[in-house]
């Protein structure tokens, strides 16, 4: 079963017992348990009467019950008094207990209310939903007005559709050879309106996407020590997302290390010190402008020598400086050999998904200055323009490997394309 089918297929047949068990719940009992009113109405005017007479008389003797037991009371009360004015200090202690005892109960009731309403917790695919939100509506709200201004299929319709695609961030290639496709099925199937085209615009792009199947998203996690080795542009939330994979990581029982390799950048060496501090994990750090290599050949020193699980760097990004940022690279991927010859396991790019395009062009530069396993996608919850991952795929053939879902702490995780496609076109059809 392709994609397409697996997100949008049609949907499973409820079970047998889960449609005897509505049938039973709709059943119409009413006949059965209503009581019968027949004998009641026929009751005679003059028995009302009797009864309500009968009613009166025991009134007015319980009337007369209550005045007595006032009475009683009444004498309980001076007693009470008298013995209240021996022991003067009782009734301020009663009033004191009191308060605490309610105190105590009000802070009682308010814990087991919180016990009681826990918040639920976001399930992935929710999170995809959350976070791809502005780029479905907007894609679908383009879409639905480009269907709503075209009665036939022509090739003012395929240009048009070219052009929607284009600025919904799919990428110039992906938006041509789209429109290639759709002009073959028209054709090939005689369409001539353009809601039968609908669905085959979002089938396409699924397939797009899933290609020859072969998504390569898992991350590479090893046995012993992964070097996970980070590149990108200053500002895409390339340090945060290391932070927030430090506790994600951590969380899962894996021994973290962080190095702080931008020593060009004294904010970036004391963010990633100050995640480390948040998350608690070790952040190797060396003296301001040193030689960034050597803070990497520390960093790997010391994760070997204290079984550490997990390593991330954290490494410059001045893509105005090409060969400068490539011979860096460059020798700290030497440096990195050095000690773990397989290393690094991953390198990712980190892109910043609210920039579009321009993302596009940043990983084809980095792509040009060091190899890349894998994209890390952020601050996807704050655009529309979630379409750049099928013009990475399509453009680039670089999986991306983990998402950014928000601001939260938690608000990361390994990307999934199911989920992505899910929320990204669910809704559309």
């Amino acid at each position: 079963m392709g994609l397409f089918d697996r997100l949008f297929g049609k949907k499973e047949e409820p079970k047998i017992e889960e449609v005897v068990k509505e049938a039973l719940e709709n059943l119409d009992l009413s006949e059965d348990t209503e009581p019968s009113f027949t004998e009641v109405e026929e009751v005679s005017q003059e028995e009302a009467v009797v009864e309500s007479s009968e009613e009166a008389v025991l009134e007015e003797e319980e009337n007369q019950d209550t005045v007595e037991e006032n009475q009683d009371s009444e004498s309980v009360v001076e007693v009470s008094q008298e013995e209240i004015e021996e022991f003067p200090n009782s009734q301020e202690v009663s009033e004191e207990e009191t308060s605490e005892l309610l105190e105590t109960v009000e802070e009682n009731s308010s814990e087991v209310l919180e016990q009681e309403t826990p918040q639920a917790e976001e399930t992935v695919q929710e999170k995809y939903d959350r976070s791809l939100k502005k780029t479905r509506t907007g894609f679908g709200a383009r879409l639905n007005a480009f269907f709503a201004n075209f009665r036939s299929v022509d090739e003012e319709f395929f240009e048009e559709l070219e052009e929607l695609l284009i600025m919904s961030d799919v990428g110039v290639q992906v938006a041509s050879n789209l429109t290639e496709e759709l002009r073959y099925e028209a054709k090939l199937e005689n369409a001539k309106k353009p809601d039968v085209l609908r669905r085959v615009i979002i089938e396409k792009l699924v397939e797009l996407y899933e290609k020859d199947g072969n998504y390569d998203e898992s991350i590479h996690f090893q046995d012993g020590l992964t070097v996970m080795l980070f590149v990108g542009v200053n500002g895409v939330g390339k340090t945060t997302s290391i932070g927030k994979l430090a506790h994600r990581y951590k969380q899962a029982g894996k021994k973290v290390m962080l190095v702080a390799a931008d020593t060009f950048r004294a904010g970036a060496v004391a963010q990633l010190a100050e995640w480390g501090r948040r998350v608690d994990v070790p952040v190797v750090t060396g003296p301001e402008k040193a030689d960034p290599a050597s803070v990497v050949f520390d960093g790997m020193e010391r994760a070997v020598a204290e079984g550490i699980d997990i390593l991330m760097i954290d490494t410059a990004g001045r893509l105005q400086n090409k060969d400068n940022l490539m011979a860096e690279l460059e020798k700290i991927g030497r440096i990195i050999k050095r000690v773990v010859p397989e290393a690094p396991h991953e390198t990712f790019l980190a892109l910043d998904a609210s920039t579009g395009q321009n993302a596009l062009v940043q990983a084809k530069e980095f792509s040009k200055i060091t190899p890349l396993t894998g994209i890390v996608l952020t601050k996807i919850d704050g655009t529309a323009r979630g379409g750049v991952v099928l013009a990475i795929r399509e453009e680039l053939n670089i999986p991306v490997k983990l998402i950014g879902f928000g601001e939260k702490i938690d608000d990361i995780g390994e990307f999934n394309s199911e989920n992505f496609m899910k929320g990204l076109l669910e809704g559309l059809i």
